[in-house]
């Protein structure tokens, strides 16, 4: 079973905070979510570590 946890993230086109739900249960994981703002695609790239700490790291499709 997957443990979710809620990120708080700022869009990295308009600037909107967003609240992502995170599968802590795989230490890497890289996916695109569309902005519910904006509607652009946004690069996400989350890491957990031994801790159970999550970073969350977004960023624009073209960067």
């Amino acid at each position: 079973m997957a443990d979710l946890v809620e990120k708080k993230i700022l869009c990295p086109y308009c600037g909107e905070p967003l609240g992502l739900l995170v599968d802590t249960s795989l230490p890497e994981q890289s996916y695109v979510e569309d902005c519910q703002v904006c509607c652009q695609p946004i690069l996400l790239d989350v890491v957990v570590d031994e801790t159970e700490a999550v970073e969350v790291y977004a960023r624009q499709e073209n960067e």
